[in-house]
């Protein structure tokens, strides 16, 4: 073909060749300079960020984010305080007033500020969030002229009280959070001086939060004030605040004062807030050394330190005399059980102290189930209402210092009652108001539900397990009787030390033997018993229990690598007692004590429990597993008897017993009845194998935040 031809032949072979490599030529070329316009690109960018990070050496460390169009970008800028919490609890409006002012103090540095008023805020729930929230939480806090909380504070500080001494929280349990605490009062009631923002201050701190600024505290009484009056002493504190809190917003720590020694700042340390250590009291700038010259104006400050030291002074020889004269007179006339230092001590526990031997106080399952959020094991077990149970004791005496017990031993010990004695009507009595007034308590705090509460106001039953031995008390049948007499079911429990008192006692609706060993060795080692025969004392105990008609029950607790391998010697005391009822619980570990060497090692997991008692169960032919509450760590081995058919009749007919014991009390002790008579059907919820494990299905069950192993006791 003639290639200048105006006529091409594009089938020749020639051609198509020809257009084909002209295509590929093409792509290659097109591929290549898209190649060559990446790199121009990446380079240009990499020129860009280059630039930039010199840019970023020339700007201050303060302000060292990254530029964009002249501005500074916020998107990695790293946050140290997110928003800003102030609580209140005020009665007058004072304190919520100053909580106000303090907000809009706050809102100047371009923080979200919250304002919350206590009576509406559940610690239980909320508090713990601000570990992790950056925020910092301000309490602005009344005091009443009785040392009290103003009443929407209440609830929050008996649950900040509880909290503090409770080994379940721990040391750790706030720790990351922040705080400051300004207190309002006034020193015309010296002893009671902002007690409440004191206690506030302490008991946060107890629990590993982080105090920002000093506790600040606000004086009623102008004379006394530190700037004049209230107001000006709140105005100081929330300057002293707000620097504070612009410091923290930057990323700074506490700024040193000057007290550094061996190259620690001692002002990164930080040390437990005490009772007179407050804004004014802790500043260097308020330090008064008393070798030097001292200012007019000073002298009133100094003349109170000294009256109060020599008001303590003679506090304290009051004391010491009251104990002189105690001592002297015990020869002629019966001493009192609870001694001043008792007192102070179970009080702090947080018990409602009764005359001169007896107490209550309100049992955290009865809170729990007050707010929906299941009941103990006696619910699970034996169907009482955890909201409407009085847990009290005629007797804070003790013949045994068992290891793991809860109250550390604080309780008074003995081998027979040698102490005044306060008649039954007036010990009941003063319980059922005790234990009402802290029902109250709870009225209007989030979570609690209303019909619960009101039935809580009416005592249905009476665990006389608080703390004790309250079958030591010489008048427990007439107090048996009075519950009875009020249609208060009784659940007893006895440490198996006095079988002559298990002998005389009177039908309880339950009664319960603490079975915390099967040898003499580990007994003795355990429970720690006074009485010298207590040997033969526990085995007696338990050959009189068999001889009751009425419910009893074994109560086991399992203490590992103490207890839990002696199955065989169990099994021949439960032949020995024949209990109607064996509980097994893992035991419950309560915090370090110098006076038990208990550790958490020691309590055994839920499935270590279950193991010991379907070993122990096929040691025992009569009696098989019923039921399981798995958040009290607890099982319930039940006699076959209780089981009718193939159902489980663990629980009780409450209304029954008392319809029962009424017509044995009529009749002078005739009628007589079993446990048979007043025995009630078992739902399946409660059954041992259901889904459930224990847990009523009516209510919520509630996790605690920061909870590692799971060591509820009952």
């Amino acid at each position: 073909m003639d290639p200048f031809s105006d006529t091409w032949d594009f089938s020749s072979p020639v051609i198509s060749l020809w257009i084909n490599r002209f295509y590929i030529y093409l792509g290659f070329a097109f591929g290549i300079s898209l190649w060559i316009c990446f790199q121009i690109v990446i380079r240009k960018q990499l020129f860009i960020l280059k630039g930039k990070k010199s840019q970023e050496k020339s700007v201050p460390k303060a302000t060292g984010d990254l530029m964009t169009n002249g501005c500074i970008s916020l998107q990695n800028k790293e946050v140290f305080v997110s928003g800003v919490k102030i609580f209140y609890g005020s009665q007058t409006g004072t304190a919520k007033g100053f909580a106000t002012s303090l907000a809009e103090a706050v809102t100047s540095l371009d923080l979200p500020v919250a304002v919350i008023n206590l009576k509406e805020y559940d610690p239980d729930d909320q508090l713990v969030e601000e570990v992790t929230s950056k925020n910092v939480c301000a309490f602005v806090v009344a005091t009443y002229t009785d040392g009290q909380p103003t009443e929407s504070a209440v609830w929050f500080c008996k649950w900040l009280e509880e909290a503090s001494s409770d080994f379940r929280f721990g040391k750790t349990y706030l720790k990351g959070m922040r705080y400051a605490v300004f207190g309002l009062g006034n020193s015309v009631y010296a002893s009671h001086f902002n007690k409440v923002g004191k206690n506030v201050d302490k008991w946060l701190w107890m629990l590993g939060a982080h105090r920002v600024v000093a506790r600040g505290e606000g004086d009623c009484d102008v004379v006394k004030s530190k700037h004049g009056s209230i107001e000006a002493d709140f105005r100081v504190w929330k300057t002293k605040f707000l620097a504070r809190l612009q410091a923290l917003q930057k990323g700074e720590k506490k700024p040193c004062d000057g007290n550094c020694k061996r190259g620690q700042c001692e002002s990164s340390v930080e040390e437990e807030p005490s009772e007179s250590t407050s804004e004014e009291e802790s500043g260097t700038e308020d330090h008064q050394n008393l070798n030097s010259v001292v200012d007019v104006e000073d002298l009133g400050k100094i003349m109170n330190c000294v009256k109060k030291e020599k008001r303590e002074k003679e506090e304290q020889e009051e004391k010491s005399s009251l104990v002189r004269n105690t001592v002297k007179n015990e020869d002629s006339e019966r001493r009192t059980m609870i001694t001043p230092a008792l007192r102070e001590a179970l009080t702090k526990q947080g018990y409602q102290l009764i005359g001169s031997h007896s107490g209550v106080k309100l049992c955290r399952w009865t809170k729990s189930m007050l707010r929906g959020r299941g009941g103990c094991y006696k619910h699970t077990f034996y169907g009482i209402e955890s909201h409407r149970c009085m847990e009290t004791t005629p007797s804070l005496a003790c013949a045994n210092k068992c290891v793991f017990c809860w109250r550390h031993h604080t309780n008074p010990v003995g081998t027979e009652w040698r102490w005044k004695m306060d008649q039954p009507e007036m010990i009941l009595k003063e319980a059922i108001e005790n234990h009402q007034n802290m029902i109250k308590q709870f009225k209007g705090v989030p979570g609690v539900k209303e019909e619960r509460f009101e039935e809580a106001m009416m005592v249905k039953h009476c665990a006389l397990s608080l703390v004790g031995e309250p079958i030591m008390y010489p008048e427990i049948n007439r107090f048996l009787k009075l519950l009875h007499e009020c249609k208060i079911s009784s659940f007893l429990v006895t440490n198996a030390q006095f079988p002559l008192e298990i002998r005389n006692l009177k039908p309880v609706t339950q009664l319960y033997v603490s079975v915390d060993a099967s040898t003499k060795d580990s007994l003795k080692k355990i429970d720690r018993p006074l009485f010298k025969d207590f040997w033969q004392r526990f085995l007696n105990s338990l050959k009189a229990l068999a001889a009751k008609q009425q419910r009893t029950v074994y109560r086991l607790t399992l203490v590992k690598a103490w207890n839990v391998d002696e199955l065989q010697a169990y099994a021949e005391l439960v032949s020995l007692g024949n209990p109607d009822f064996i509980e097994v619980k893992g035991v419950t570990y309560c915090g370090e004590s110098s006076a038990s060497s208990l550790t958490m090692a020691n309590v055994p997991w839920h499935e270590e429990v279950i193991h010991f008692v379907r070993e122990l169960v096929d040691l025992i032919p009569d009696y098989e597993i019923a039921c399981e509450h798995e958040h009290s760590n607890c099982l319930l081995i039940a006699h076959k008897r209780f089981k009718i058919g193939r159902e489980w009749w663990t629980w009780i007919d409450y209304n029954r017993f008392q319809e029962l014991v009424q017509g044995y009390e009529d009749s002078g002790g005739s009628a007589t009845f079993s446990a048979e008579d007043y025995m009630a059907k078992t739902p399946h919820w409660a059954l041992f194998g259901a889904s459930e494990r224990g847990f009523d299905p009516k209510d919520t069950r509630y996790q605690r935040k920061n909870k590692s192993k799971d060591i509820s006791g009952c």
